[in-house]
């Protein structure tokens, strides 16, 4: 322990902190002065902790303590069941609770520097399954999650630039650098400006290339507004996608269901909603009205100190006695009706608890399904995307599980079939292992019979004479199939070019055909005929086409001419639009004013009328 107060002396006598304590200073400090002292050093890590703690209430101040330490991942010491001791050690500042929490933050206070930056951009705000039905606030918490991916991509960015090695050395060099070149462009700019100065009509040119640099700006911006009008489109269409899947899944249930299950249904739902309303409704806003004005009250007390604790804690137990002698009274007297009506009270009240919870367990079941059926909805937008068909349902579901099983009968029995083969063939195996064992062992007794006679290699060198006799016919038989090939693949060939030549020549009379009649159509005397031919068709099509390019540069140029008067008389409308909405404000004002009360002149008064 001396230790550990010799480590926080020794890191809070250093920047940035500054205390000036000692060993004996420090371990005399009270516990309101340890509390700002931790919470001193929470504030050097997250600066929003930097508040004085004599003006927030205890509770606020272990509340928010605790929320900190918690973002930190501070793990205090002992079981999960000292953490009611915690906490309350954390609120009348115990020694063994703070000086732990000194220590360990002291001794990391850059890494959690970094946690707690990051902790607020990187902690999600969880948004009720209820809300995020909305297709609107559906869309905001998506962007929200992207722009949190964002930032941690962004984050790592950072973090490999900081630590990639470069030196100010190198960045000064890179800024000297560019500032040369700026100095050349500069230079450069100037020299073009001085030859550009004597070409005629240059301010006329230079007004030209800056429209044609404004225009490819707005060429660029509309693409990009193309886009993200694209985008949205895409996502209008996919949320149409999904409600008509809603829709038609609702239809579908609405068309299978008989009139008096949905009677039923709606008589349930009508039930479960009155109870909702008349019920659990009114009771939670009267609680949370009943615990707004404790807080309330409470906020609106001033700041208890140490002394005002205890004497609280003093009357809650007075009181806590009081209420077990009355309960000893009323066990001590035992009325009977009064018992027989406690017994009703007492399942009347299991039955309302009962009935509060099965309440929010139903509306808990509620949402779950909402957050199935979104999901399930998602899934078949990925799945018709991925391979364009639609997910089974219903009838057709069962189909296609009845052919699984059918299937999964057929697979079974294969299985069981080539179980049997290899055990077939396992069986096989072994019997040709020895086979072959025992031909060894007849050619190794047939060796020693040949040698005793005298004719030893015989039996090889038969074999050899009948594995080439073998070997020979089965070259002859090669040979044969090779001629037989040679002779089909030469009358292959033929055929192949005989068909070929055919199709050029039945392709070169189409054209001839064709060429034959252009040829006639063109000169020939009658206009009807002659619009007919090719070439007439594509004169034509070339004069009009270069008549609508004509014409759309005679537009484009009148465009132009028009662009600067038309955008000043468009702003000159939008200032008009501006004066008149003001002078309907000024007469509605004066009107509101003038409706107060009458004046009326009377014998040289003015007289006010209301």
């Amino acid at each position: 322990m001396s230790d550990q107060i010799k480590f926080i002396v020794d890191n809070l006598n250093k920047e940035p902190f500054r205390k000036n304590y000692n060993l004996i200073t420090f371990d005399s400090l009270e516990p309101m002065q340890l509390l700002q002292v931790l919470n001193d050093v929470l504030a050097e890590i997250d600066p929003k902790q930097d508040v004085d703690i004599r003006e927030e209430m205890p509770e606020q101040t272990a509340k928010r303590m605790l929320s900190l330490l918690g973002i930190l991942k501070y793990k205090p010491p002992g079981s999960a069941t000292d953490m009611s001791t915690f906490r309350q050690g954390l609120v009348i500042g115990s020694k063994p609770v703070i000086y732990p929490v000194l220590h360990w933050l002291l001794q990391r206070t850059n890494e959690l520097k970094k946690r707690a930056y990051l902790a607020r951009f990187l902690i999600k705000l969880e948004v009720p399954s209820e809300f995020l039905q909305d297709e609107t606030v559906a869309d905001t918490n998506k962007q929200y999650e992207d722009l949190m991916e964002g930032f941690k991509t962004l984050h790592k960015e950072c973090e490999q630039l900081k630590t990639s090695g470069f030196s100010t050395a190198e960045i000064r060099r890179d800024i000297s650098a560019m500032e040369e070149e700026k100095d050349q462009l500069i230079k450069r700019v100037e020299r073009l400006k001085k030859r550009v100065e004597t070409v005629q009509n240059h301010q006329r040119m230079l007004k030209i290339a800056r429209q044609l640099r404004v225009e490819k700006e707005r060429e660029e911006f509309l693409a990009q507004q193309k886009q993200e009008q694209k985008n949205q489109l895409f996502h209008a269409v996919q949320r149409l996608q999904r409600i008509q899947n809603q829709l038609k899944s609702m239809r579908h249930a609405a068309a299978d269901a008989k009139p008096e299950s949905l009677m039923k249904r709606l008589e349930e739902e009508i039930k479960f909603n009155s109870y909702m309303v008349t019920e659990k409704f009114p009771k939670e806003l009267e609680n949370k009205k009943k615990e707004l004005h404790f807080l309330q009250k409470v906020v609106s007390e001033p700041a208890m100190g140490q002394s005002d604790l205890l004497e609280l804690e003093s009357k809650i137990n007075e009181i806590n006695t009081q209420i077990n002698q009355l309960i000893e009274k009323k066990m001590i007297r035992n009325e009977p009706i009064e018992g027989r009506l406690s017994l009703y009270r007492q399942q009347a009240s299991i039955i309302s608890h009962k009935k509060e919870a099965k309440a929010e367990e139903l509306q808990e079941a509620k949402e779950k399904l909402a957050n199935l059926e979104r999901e399930v909805s998602v899934k078949t937008n990925q799945t018709r995307e991925f391979d364009g068909t639609e997910v089974l349902k219903g009838d057709e579901f069962k189909r296609y599980v009845s052919k699984l099983r059918s299937k999964s009968t057929i697979f079974k029995k294969k299985h069981q079939i080539i179980a049997e083969f290899k055990a077939e063939f396992g069986l096989l195996q072994r019997t040709e292992e020895l086979l072959k064992q025992r031909h060894e062992n007849i050619q190794h007794q047939l060796q020693t019979l040949e040698e005793k006679k005298g004719i030893s290699g015989y039996s090889y060198t038969q074999e050899e004479l009948e594995r080439v006799s073998a070997l020979k016919s089965e070259v002859d038989e090669v040979k044969g199939r090779t001629l037989d090939d040679m002779s089909e693949m030469v009358s292959l060939q033929e055929e192949s070019r005989y068909h070929y030549t055919n199709f050029m020549i039945k392709n070169l009379e189409v054209q001839l055909r064709r060429a034959t009649d252009e040829m006639k159509a063109y000169v020939s005397s009658d206009q009807q005929e002659k619009r007919k031919a090719i070439r007439e068709q594509y004169t034509k099509n070339i004069t009009e086409q270069e008549n609508l390019g004509k014409k759309l540069r005679e537009k484009q140029k009148a465009v132009r001419e028009s662009h600067g008067p038309n955008m000043k008389q468009a702003k000159m409308w939008r200032d008009f639009e501006q004066l008149m909405e003001c002078k309907k404000q000024c007469f509605l004002k004066q009107q509101s004013q003038t409706s107060i009360g009458q004046v009326i002149q009377e014998g040289g008064e003015d007289r006010l009328i209301l």
